[in-house]
């Protein structure tokens, strides 16, 4: 038999809580179903061991329970960020069903109107609307040819990385400098081994810069909402990497190379014990330094507009990975390379749902998380609305949107 809600929630993560936690906010009737057996899952069982937010305390903003600590500055550390979501969900009572993975979500009608039937392994779930809350961030992304990589060679996503004394000894090649490879090829070098790094052209900013926070000059720019992003595609783009590790710090390929990191161009393929790379390695770098400057002119073209009294900068100019050579092939034997950890992100799958509301990218067509079909929502994806959409600074303004459409 059916078990019968007003609403659905999908995924107890940030925004599946944020969901929650005003749908009770108003009284809606709703069932929360997600597949962990604890709240704050990916933080949990996710993030390496000396994981930290890359954003400022003050922007853990989730609906109810926004930072109230005296070190808005700081940065929560990934055991810190479970204890806040573990509380966030007690403190609020909120109806999670744990273990509770959720198979297929299918339209339906019983004579009252349209209704959704949200299957899991054990139960049937009947609700007049379903918000999945799944987020992008579903499933580690490895290129094809990692399977042709020999055996003795251990493999592990960067969401399996936990510190550098869990790897066997020898030398790592982490693939990928977005956020997550480039704080954990920091890690690595500075615990001593020796890292080989596949860069990315995912962009660089500065921790701090004419004496902020580079996220509050950020707060303090004209926000872009999804439609004026360039291209569809450009809501997939990774986010600059930077570290709230040790109070908080930039991070610099360049330095990086000045430390001793071989900078390689990205992986094309694997022959045997040699591994292709494409001659793009400053091609990137161009990029990444290209990120960091327009990022600066926007940040010092506010100041001048708003006529604020913020001290002259100069940011440091580093150009040691251009000095490389480029090669196009490596020997993980000669090299002595014994780990592989892709930093490659994630790939997403909304196959569960049962209803034609995707484009050609498996993206969902909505406006603002409301799609076309009575009822059927979705939240937490980064540029669902804005930038912020899928961060814990800006998930709790579109729940509250989502919570006010299921109201009316």
């Amino acid at each position: 038999m059916s078990n019968k809600f007003e609403t659905v929630v999908i995924g107890g993560g940030q925004a599946g809580l944020a969901m929650s936690y005003n749908l009770k906010q108003q009284g809606k009737d709703h069932i929360v179903l997600d597949q962990a057996a604890q709240p704050g899952n990916s933080w949990r069982n996710g993030r390496w061991d000396s994981f930290t937010l890359v954003t400022p305390n003050w922007s853990v903003q989730l609906p109810g329970a926004e930072y109230q600590g005296n070190s808005p500055h700081d940065f929560m550390s990934r055991d810190e960020v479970v204890a806040y979501m573990e509380d966030y969900v007690e403190r609020f009572d909120l109806p999670v069903k744990f273990k509770a993975r959720a198979t297929e979500v299918k339209a339906h009608s019983n004579g009252n109107g349209s209704r959704y039937l949200v299957r899991t392994e054990d139960e049937v779930f009947e609700a007049s609307n379903v918000v999945v809350a799944t987020g992008l961030f579903q499933q580690p992304k490895l290129p094809e040819f990692s399977s042709e990589i020999p055996e003795r060679i251990d493999q592990m996503h960067s969401s399996q990385y936990r510190n550098p004394e869990s790897l066997k000894s020898g030398a790592v090649l982490v693939v990928g400098t977005g956020q997550s490879g480039a704080q954990i090829a920091e890690e690595l070098y500075k615990s001593g081994r020796v890292v080989y790094l596949c860069v990315g052209s995912a962009g660089r900013g500065p921790r701090r810069y004419r004496g902020k926070d580079i996220y509050d000059w950020l707060t303090m720019l004209p926000e872009r909402t999804v439609d004026e992003l360039p291209s569809p595609r450009a809501k997939f783009t990774g986010s600059p990497h930077v570290s709230g590790t040790k109070g908080g710090h930039s991070l610099n390929l360049h330095q990086f190379a000045r430390d001793g990191v071989n900078l390689l161009g990205r992986l094309k393929g694997v022959e045997g014990e040699v591994i292709t790379l494409k001659p793009d390695l400053k091609e990137n770098l161009e990029k990444v330094d290209n990120f960091e400057q327009e990022l600066l002119k926007m940040v010092d073209g506010l100041i001048a507009e708003a006529g604020l009294d913020s001290p002259e900068e100069e940011p440091v100019q580093l150009h040691d990975g251009y000095e490389v050579d480029e090669i196009t092939e490596l020997d993980l034997k000669t090299t002595e390379i014994s780990t592989i950890i892709w930093a490659t992100g994630y790939k997403f799958d909304f196959g569960m749902v049962k209803l034609p509301a995707f484009d050609e990218d498996g993206y969902p067509i909505q406006k603002r998380g409301v799609t076309k079909y009575p009822g059927m929502y979705f939240l937490g994806l980064p540029w669902l609305y804005k930038q912020q959409s899928g961060l814990l600074f800006g998930v709790g303004d579109d729940a509250e949107f989502l919570a006010s459409q299921i109201a009316t």
